[in-house]
């Protein structure tokens, strides 16, 4: 392994470590066995008779373990949905592991189970929801005529078709019985206090699990703009249905505390790289678009710096985060992070000398076990002897199948985190 290879995979570790859901919780929460202590927000517990923990989400198991570990016994019960292949042992609060991203009859019962314990708390209880990212396919809840199969159909279309996380939940919050605030309608007028972690860009709470504790601005209005624009009609007689707005009273007892994000992530990944001894420029924690296209651009910056110096001078390490979407043109297997280092890689040429790693903080990245990949300056060549060609395998859609056969994906299983993506590039 290439030094700068191995100083990708340490830089995206310690971003990795930043953003661990467990420790997250405990370094925002405090309980000294009478109240728990939020920044901002006081629960003492002789005012409340009963405290569920509920939620959903790719991290929501390790947020649940922290809570438990905080509060003991003193949690009366609690469900949550988690996707296949998360096992944490909890005593009190029990998981559902359900499809992801296409959502299944497990959530669908769990959503249920959820929506009963939030509708059947009183004004002397404590809610705490746990919501991190992958949740709005983890809770759902089609609101009728819309039926699961419907639903279905819908997400893949959408993740087919280029839209946006934000996108895709301004419609999901509008076809929903829990999403865009109206888990938090259910809970009151029970306490509700709820932790989140966040995959979105930009962090917008209302975005995260398509909001479901918090007031949504979204319309629907806004949602039949989505659909419209990318040609994805609504099956049947399924209709589109309103969400509290903010300054609904159902919020009164209603808060949100924001323990991990993507920044946090790129600012340790930054730490670490400067220690490494790289000049070290973050260029955006919140960039979206076509991952081709943002491919391009960085490695059109990693191209300045090796001719001319500028924005900074080598050795250097560019880092970005957020989210980009992949337009899927062909029938091959590969997520966006692998994507990416396929096309920046190729924008760069076999005689490069940088090294590019993108991976998904949960580590998933797309339908595979794949976080993402690592391409060096023997990447291209390697492939070449192998027979593989890169362009057809990115005109295919297939970057896994080009990575695998050179040891080139990062595979580090489920994380129990996830803060959207991480992006590396290394210029010696």
């Amino acid at each position: 392994m290439s030094r700068e290879r191995h100083h990708a995979l340490q830089i995206f570790r310690a971003a990795l470590r930043a953003v661990d859901p467990h420790q997250a919780v405990l370094d925002h929460l405090r309980f000294d066995g009478r109240v728990l202590k939020a920044p901002r927000k006081r629960y003492r517990l002789s005012d409340f008779d009963s405290i569920q923990v509920i939620g959903a989400g790719k991290a929501s198991a390790a947020m649940a373990q922290a809570v438990e570990r905080l509060l003991g016994r003193r949690i009366s019960g609690g469900f949550i949905n988690v996707p296949d292949g998360i096992s944490t042992h909890l005593r009190r609060i029990q998981l559902q592991p359900c499809g992801h991203p296409i959502p299944d009859e497990r959530g669908v019962d769990g959503a249920l189970r959820i929506l009963e314990i939030a509708r059947t708390a009183g004004p002397r209880d404590l809610i705490i929801a746990l919501i991190s990212g992958g949740a709005s396919a983890l809770l759902p809840a089609p609101a009728p005529p819309l039926t699961l199969a419907g639903k279905q159909e819908l997400t893949k279309r959408l993740l087919a078709s280029g839209a946006t996380i934000h996108e895709m939940n301004t419609v999901r919050k509008h076809l929903s019985l829990i999403k865009g605030g109206q888990l938090a309608r259910a809970v009151f007028p029970a306490t509700l206090l709820t932790l989140l972690i966040s995959d979105v860009v930009g962090d917008d709470v209302e975005v995260i699990g398509s909001g479901p504790t918090v007031p949504d601005p979204s319309t629907v209005a806004d949602a039949a703009r989505v659909l419209e624009r990318y040609d994805v009609p609504l099956p049947g007689a399924v209709t589109l249905h309103e969400t509290p707005k903010p300054g609904d009273p159902v919020f009164a007892r209603a808060s949100q505390l924001m323990i991990a994000s993507n920044k946090q992530a790129i600012a340790a990944a930054a730490k670490q790289a400067r220690e490494l001894g790289y000049r070290t420029l973050v260029l955006s924690t919140t960039i979206e678009g076509e991952t081709r296209d943002i491919a391009s651009m960085h490695a059109r910056i990693a191209r300045e710096i090796l001719q001319s110096g500028r924005p900074v001078r080598r050795p250097a390490c560019l880092l970005s985060g957020g989210e980009t979407t992949v337009t899927v043109r062909g029938n091959g297997s590969g997520g966006r992070n692998q994507e990416f280092v396929l096309a920046a890689a190729l924008a760069l040429g076999a005689s490069s000398l940088v090294t590019i790693l993108s991976a998904g903080t949960d580590g998933i990245d797309g339908p595979t076990d794949a976080a993402g990949a690592i391409a060096d300056s023997s990447t291209l060549p390697r492939a070449t002897a192998l027979g593989l060609d890169p362009r057809r395998y990115l005109d295919n859609n297939d970057s896994y199948h080009f990575f695998e056969p050179l040891n080139a994906l990062l595979k580090t299983g489920p994380t129990g985190s996830n803060v959207a993506d991480v992006r590396v590039l290394l210029i010696p």
